[in-house]
């Protein structure tokens, strides 16, 4: 009995599940074709027309002095007093004592070289005396023709005058040495570093300090072949001074989390292109690095401080501005007839930046750019615009939202 029940339940399971089934299949409805409805993309348009723009080159550099020189001993001695703005970090304007050498030694040598200049000035007196003498002499004799140089003591005369030339140039030589005792500053700055303190002996050539200028700060600016053809930096030919061509640029950089600001001029461009990079160097000047400007916000350019920078370029005419994501490929935008297709531009494209670009030709005015990329556009496709927006930000709704 055990043994049937095994066999049987099994059977009778697949049969009331094919029951089941075939029940469902009949109750099923037909299924009935469907006509596909495409759906248009959504973008964003924007009403292009010509205008007038200012073109500017970005590039970054470090800033650096417009003057960085090494203080060298210029005489021997030891080191007698020390300015406390020759120090790391300190300032001094032009013509500060910035260290002084005993100088008791040259002031001896300043004594004596004068004291040779006397004794060659007595001598020189009494060389003319005799001289003078020996014309006279040579007259009361009577003799004729010319007396001889020697015998006019004519040589004796010049080794006399250049005796008394030789004592003073010693005398202007111990004079300068007395001066170069005390170290002064040669122009307004800062001071790097030292290397030489008070009670230190120093031979003559003895690096002493690092400074450098506060008057102008320098920045190198690399930048590219094509980005010349934006801004007008400073080529000069041999022999020529081209001061006019000196484009503004702005520098900005983030001190104690806010953004500083300064303005300085491009003044000159290096001698070659990187052979590395092919890139030239524009040097941007700017005055009064260390000057506290107007304004709560205002910082020192410090060097050292990197920086991004904006030159001023060219101004063009008749050309029209996009966003980046306004490019289908490298030179052809995509344009909305009044149809709402999809159409394919070529353009030129007058320079490129990170976020937009500036088209030179391929577009005319009232030409309705796509704004929305789009993976596969195809010439033709039907799109429904959502906003129209123009060169001044306005948008004008179509319908929908992004």
């Amino acid at each position: 009995m055990k043994t049937l029940l095994k066999v049987l339940l099994p059977l009778l399971m697949l049969l009331l599940g094919g029951g089941v089934m075939y029940t469902m299949m009949l109750s099923r409805k037909p299924l009935l074709p469907q006509e596909i409805v495409e759906v248009a993309p959504m973008v964003r348009v924007k009403v292009v027309q010509p205008q007038q723009l200012a073109l500017s080159v970005r590039s970054q550099g470090t800033v650096m002095p417009g003057t960085d020189i090494t203080l060298v001993s210029e005489v021997a001695g030891t080191i007698i007093s020390v300015s406390r703005a020759l120090a790391a970090g300190g300032y001094f304007e032009t013509g500060d004592l910035l260290m002084e050498i005993d100088p008791v030694d040259y002031e001896l040598a300043v004594v004596q070289a004068n004291a040779r200049l006397l004794e060659a000035k007595a001598r020189l007196m009494r060389e003319e005396a005799e001289a003078e003498i020996a014309r006279i002499e040579w007259k009361e004799l009577g003799k004729d023709g010319e007396a001889s140089a020697l015998l006019l003591r004519e040589p004796q005369l010049a080794e006399a005058v250049a005796s008394v030339e030789s004592a003073n140039a010693n005398v202007r030589l111990a004079g300068r040495d007395l001066e170069k005792t005390k170290l002064k500053a040669p122009f307004a700055g800062r001071v790097l570093s030292t290397s030489a303190d008070i009670g230190q002996y120093v031979p003559r050539g003895t690096q002493l300090a690092r400074i450098y200028s506060i008057e102008t700060a320098e920045i190198r600016l690399p930048l590219s072949a094509n980005e010349l053809a934006y801004v007008k930096v400073p080529f000069n030919f041999r022999g020529e001074n081209e001061e006019g061509n000196q484009p503004n640029v702005k520098l900005t950089a983030t001190l104690g989390g806010r953004e500083r600001t300064w303005v300085g001029k491009i003044v000159r461009t290096e001698g070659e292109i990187d052979p590395r990079t092919r890139m030239i160097t524009a040097v941007a000047e700017v005055q009064n690095p260390y000057g506290r400007k107007p304004g709560e916000d205002s910082s020192p350019l410090a060097v050292g401080l990197f920086v991004q920078a904006e030159i001023d370029g060219e101004t063009v005419n008749d050309v029209f501005e996009l966003p980046r994501t306004a490019m289908n490929g490298m030179s052809r935008v995509l344009l909305v007839d009044k149809n709402d297709e999809l159409h394919f531009q070529d353009v030129t494209v007058l320079k490129a930046e990170r976020s937009v670009v500036v088209i030179q030709s391929g577009l005319k005015a009232g030409d309705r750019v796509c704004l929305t990329p789009l993976e596969t556009p195809v010439d033709g496709m039907k799109v429904r615009v959502a906003d129209e927006v123009t060169n001044s930000g306005d948008k004008i709704a179509q319908g929908g939202v992004l």
